[in-house]
């Protein structure tokens, strides 16, 4: 049996533990929440040290990618050190390799979406996803300076986000975390800035990013959207159903009614390539992704009810 554990410092109303069958192993999937102490973070990652296979960091990123720089956040320093023994991933290792397939992966087996519009929130977060939909000859409209500095000017191609993120980036990532993303119990609050940003949405064909983001921002009125994201719970889906959503795409796949963060994937992956996580390589990653069969989630909605056919991983 291998257990794995996601110690975030996002809301503990969003814990959940699942027992999966993986290859005729078991393994034990556990996500911890803090509600943003780091320090308690800290302390349960120091307690579990050297006594589970693989640690996944929640709630915050290690880095943050754009182009060919990468920017380390000065808060995540401490809670990547806290382990010694156990190996620890943020989830960036699939957000460069799975998320970048899940673009071409909706455009083949749900529906066509080159030349679609997307607005992504934002998309430093998920470059790989970015630029899978760059590829398809999506219309992009990146909302970086929306959510991290208040500015509501889109960015049109992830070229000029390179350009703002080699000056912004350095900045923010030496910025207490919870200015940058919302933490705690902010990730209960739905749609508490919704009104800002809302022509972003409504001139979109696809919602994508972060959930916490969109959950913070995005208005009702969707209907016909189609929202691609991830670490999404019932109640969320119930949420996304209300917002006039018609498909719902997480990276992820559906485990005992949650789709965890890349984090607790990476971990889950990690535990099962047992290889150092310096050796590990993107190619790693997919090879294992496609031999225990792990896909997208996708569920399609009809007139606010569950449909009557998903495809659910």
């Amino acid at each position: 049996m291998k257990h794995v554990v996601s110690i975030s410092i996002g809301s503990s109303r969003r814990n959940h533990r699942v027992s999966l069958d993986i290859n005729n192993e078991e393994i034990i999937v556990e996500r911890i929440g803090t509600d943003g102490d780091i320090q308690m973070a800290i302390k349960l990652i120091r307690e579990l040290d050297g006594k589970v296979d693989a640690f996944g960091m929640g709630g915050i990123d290690a880095y943050l990618s754009a182009g060919n720089a990468c920017y380390r956040i000065r808060d995540a320093v401490p809670i990547l050190e806290a382990a010694k023994i156990t190996p620890m991933v943020d989830g960036s290792g699939l957000k460069m390799s799975l998320e970048k397939n899940v673009p071409g992966f909706i455009n083949e087996n749900v529906e066509s979406i080159k030349g679609r519009s997307v607005f992504m929130m934002p998309a430093i977060d998920r470059y790989g996803m970015a630029e899978g939909f760059q590829n398809l000859g999506c219309e992009l409209v990146l909302g970086d300076l929306m959510v991290a500095l208040g500015i509501n000017i889109p960015i049109r191609s992830l070229k000029m986000l390179d350009r703002i993120a080699s000056i912004i980036a350095p900045i923010a990532c030496r910025l207490p975390f919870e200015m940058l993303y919302p933490t705690g119990k902010e990730q209960n609050k739905g749609t508490s800035r919704a009104g800002k940003i809302d022509r972003f949405f409504y001139e979109a064909d696809i919602i994508a990013g972060d959930f916490h983001y969109i959950r913070q921002y995005m208005p009702g009125g969707m209907h016909g959207k189609m929202v691609v994201t991830n670490t999404v719970t019932d109640e969320d889906v119930e949420w996304i159903k209300k917002c006039g959503i018609r498909t719902l795409v997480t990276s992820t796949p559906n485990l005992g009614g949650r789709s965890f963060g890349t984090n607790v994937i990476e971990a889950v992956l990690v535990a099962l390539i047992g290889k150092r996580i310096d050796e590990i390589t993107a190619e790693d990653y997919l090879m294992m992704l496609k031999e225990i069969d792990f896909r997208p989630r996708v569920e399609q909605f009809e007139n606010g009810e569950l449909p009557k056919k998903a495809y659910i991983r």
